[in-house]
């Protein structure tokens, strides 16, 4: 239930249709689109072309995307994996013949081959309603047009000015000056505006085939990459099977791997050995959250990867004995330092959107170019951002998540959807990189165990683990003092956080009433709105 003891925005309210996205644009996108006739997939393709304009260093045309979809507000769960493989010629040799012990960011070996535009046009083509123009129309047009710069996305774009400084692409589109543009400062990306055009009237294959296939590879060429034509014609994203777990009796879904979607549900299988009772913001609560997902993290990073490529054993991680064993682990007097090592990069920048229409098809929908601003390079004919995805495969002979040609590397980016009795409950996310497993547990476990209204759930203090043997935490300034000290005292190694950690949309279906609620980050720029 809500707490008005605090101040925060109320959940947003609607009776027919409903969006939430990370910035006003995007939201107000969708709504159009959904009064103009579309469905909530033409609105969530809609909404995430905006955000790939006017939140530029949060994702683009040339990143990644995964999708769940419930048609008709029903259990059954459709699931798309559009996350780009690496290119056919770039095999582990080639790092060690070099001497390379990392895929470092701003190398053309992070690209692997971008799967935003073949997921939408094929998931657009299979569920959509209006034409693939008029989905892409608000995005052209702000492109075109020109877009104000709002206050989160302004500071995420100053931090990366060296990055962009270092590709004349980039610095020529993004630092109009020589610096990132100010808050309420209007915006061009004319060239990308041509790009989303020809997409718009080729489809999937205005981007990888011809001029605009022929730029990326050319720009990835000149830095020494290894991409061809023939990896891009041949890019293709597939429907896949969710992987659940029962949460307090809801059904919870997520994208199986090569997706961190099932470290989602091992943290909620862990939470799930324990009860309820311990007060939802309490040093015991947030020491079994931290340890919940140390402990699910070091599982991730042993073994999710491309299944097409490795073995994932699946149904382990996802067994009650196995996430039995792990809750054994946790002492809540004193902080494991028993665990595999590794080591998190930190809170990555990407979009999530959630929309249920008034046929209650509801969309959970994300895309990102992880880092901001992704690589940093940037095709210069085309306008396309390029992702670095690539930096979370592996350079150690044998392991599972090991850089391979035509491979997808271990992915953060998670859609998420909940069931029960038959019925959708809620399409929820939570970007951050590779919070987002914990923000998904997070975020669930504070509603179905508290009742938390979904908004003050979204408005709680974040923390999360980001080392290994040595139980580092990174907590937002909002953590309490006194809980701080408490986890400290316990054996946790306490840093401020240099950023927000994480964004979560949610909108849920309430089937008693016929109506809709839907909540957006504070963190962020967005807002939930509905009709």
């Amino acid at each position: 239930m809500r707490n008005f003891e605090k101040p925060t925005r109320s959940v947003a309210v609607s009776a027919k249709a409903m969006a939430a996205t990370s910035h006003p644009y995007a939201t107000l996108t969708a709504i159009n689109i959904l009064q103009a006739g579309g469905n909530a997939m033409d609105a969530a393709i809609a909404a995430c072309a905006v955000q790939c304009v006017v939140e530029p260093g949060s994702t683009g045309i040339g990143g990644d995307c995964f999708a769940l979809y419930a048609p008709k507000g029903g259990a059954e769960v459709i699931a798309y994996n559009g996350s780009g493989r690496t290119p056919k010629a770039l095999t582990i040799d080639w790092f060690e013949e070099r001497g390379l012990t990392e895929v470092t960011r701003q190398s053309p070996s992070a690209v692997t081959i971008p799967g935003a535009i073949d997921a939408w046009t094929r998931l657009h083509a299979d569920h959509g309603r209006l034409s693939f123009a008029e989905v892409l129309a608000p995005a052209i047009r702000y492109a075109e047009e020109g877009y104000a710069i709002s206050p989160r996305v302004h500071r995420d774009w100053k931090k990366e000015e060296k990055l962009l400084a270092a590709d004349k692409a980039a610095a020529e589109i993004f630092l109009p000056g020589g610096s990132a543009p100010r808050i309420a400062e209007t915006h061009r990306q004319p060239k990308l505006a041509a790009t989303l055009r020809k997409i718009a009237a080729e489809g999937r294959d205005g981007f990888y085939k011809g001029s605009v296939a022929e730029d990326m590879v050319a720009h990835l060429n000149a830095h020494g990459g290894l991409h061809t034509l023939e990896d891009f014609a041949a890019a293709q994203g597939e429907y896949v099977n969710p992987v659940t777990t029962d949460f307090r009796g809801y059904t919870v879904h997520e994208c199986p791997p090569n997706g961190q979607g099932i470290i989602a549900l091992l943290i909620l299988n862990i939470l799930s050995c324990f009860d309820n009772s311990l007060a939802p913001q309490s040093p015991d609560r947030l020491h079994l959250e931290i340890e919940a997902t140390r402990l699910a993290y070091a599982a991730r990073d042993a073994w999710i990867a491309d299944p097409a490529k490795a073995n994932v054993p699946i149904d382990e991680l996802l067994s009650a004995d196995f996430a039995r064993g792990l809750a054994e682990k946790i002492d809540l007097t004193r902080a494991l330092t028993e665990l595999p090592d590794f080591e998190m990069p930190l809170h990555r920048d990407t979009v999530y959107i959630s929309i249920v229409d008034e046929d209650r098809n509801a969309v959970s929908f994300i895309n990102s170019i992880f880092d901001s601003f992704g690589t940093g390079l940037v095709a210069p004919g085309s306008g396309v951002i390029l992702h670095n995805r690539g930096q979370s495969f592996s350079l150690k002979r044998g392991h599972p998540n090991m850089i391979a040609p035509e491979k997808r590397p271990l992915h953060t980016i998670i859609p998420g959807m909940v069931t029960r009795d038959g019925r959708t409950e809620m399409s929820f996310g939570v970007m951050g990189g590779y919070y987002q497993a914990m923000g998904h547990a997070h975020l669930i476990s504070k509603v179905v165990d508290y009742d938390m209204d979904m908004q003050d759930a979204i408005d709680l203090p974040r923390l999360i683990p980001v080392g290994g043997k040595v139980p580092r935490v990174e907590a937002e300034h909002t953590v309490p003092s006194e809980t701080k000290a408490e986890l400290t005292r316990r054996g946790f190694e306490i840093v401020p956080a240099e950023d927000p950690i994480g964004g979560a949309q949610v909108v849920r279906i309430d089937w008693e009433n016929g109506t809709l609620l839907g909540a957006s980050e504070p963190r962020k720029d967005g807002i939930a709105l509905g009709y």
